[in-house]
C-alpha cells in the first residue's frame, strides 16, 4: 500500500514540474480542459441514462394526442422533435467555445514564453542557454497543451452532435402522422 502512495506522490510531483515548466497559461489551459471535459462527461452520462427516458416521454406525449392529422398535431410533432434536439445538445455551444478557446490560450502561452526568452536574451546578451531553455519550454508546452485539449474536445463534440442528430431523426421517424 505504501508503494502506491509513493507512486501517486511521484506522479503529482511530475505533473507539478510539467505545469511549472509551462507557466501560468498552462494552468489556465488545464482549468479550461477540466471544465470542457466535465461538460462532455455530463453529456455522455445523459446519453447513457436519461436520453432514453426523455425519448419515451416524447413518444408518450405524441401517443396521447387524440388525432395526428391536423395542423396543431404537426406543430406538436415539430415541437417534440425540437425539444429532443435541445435536450440532446444542451451545453454544446459552451463546449464548442471552450474547444475554440484552447488553441488560442496555447498561442497566448507561446507569446508569453517567447517574451521571457527575449527578456533573457536582452539581459544576458544571448549567452545563457539554460535560462533561454526555460522560456522556450514556457513557449512550447502551452501550445501543445492547447492543441491536445482542442483535439480531444473536438472528438467529444462530434460524438455529441452525431448522437443528438441520430436521436432527433429517430424521434422524427417514430412520430408518425398516421393514426
Amino acid at each position: 500500500m505504501n508503494a502506491f502512495f509513493y507512486w501517486l506522490y511521484d506522479g503529482f510531483l511530475l505533473i507539478e514540474q510539467f505545469m511549472d515548466a509551462g507557466g501560468t497559461v498552462l494552468w489556465v489551459i488545464a482549468a479550461l480542459t477540466l471544465a470542457m471535459w466535465s461538460l462532455l462527461l455530463e453529456r455522455f452520462i445523459y446519453f447513457k441514462t436519461d436520453l432514453n427516458k426523455d425519448f419515451q416521454g416524447f413518444l408518450k406525449r405524441w401517443d396521447a394526442l387524440p388525432e395526428r392529422q391536423s395542423w396543431q398535431a404537426h406543430q406538436v410533432r415539430d415541437t417534440l422533435i425540437s425539444q429532443m434536439r435541445v435536450a440532446a445538445t444542451s451545453n454544446l455551444d459552451l463546449i464548442k467555445t471552450l474547444v475554440m478557446l484552447a488553441p488560442l490560450l496555447g498561442l497566448f502561452g507561446t507569446v508569453t514564453g517567447m517574451i521571457d526568452v527575449f527578456n533573457i536574451m536582452a539581459v544576458t546578451g544571448g549567452g545563457d542557454a539554460k535560462s533561454m531553455a526555460g522560456g522556450v519550454s514556457k513557449a512550447t508546452l502551452p501550445t501543445m497543451a492547447g492543441m491536445v485539449a482542442a483535439i480531444s474536445g473536438v472528438f467529444g463534440q462530434i460524438y455529441i452532435n452525431k448522437t443528438a442528430e441520430t436521436q432527433s431523426e429517430l424521434l422524427k421517424d417514430r412520430l408518425t402522422v398516421d393514426h
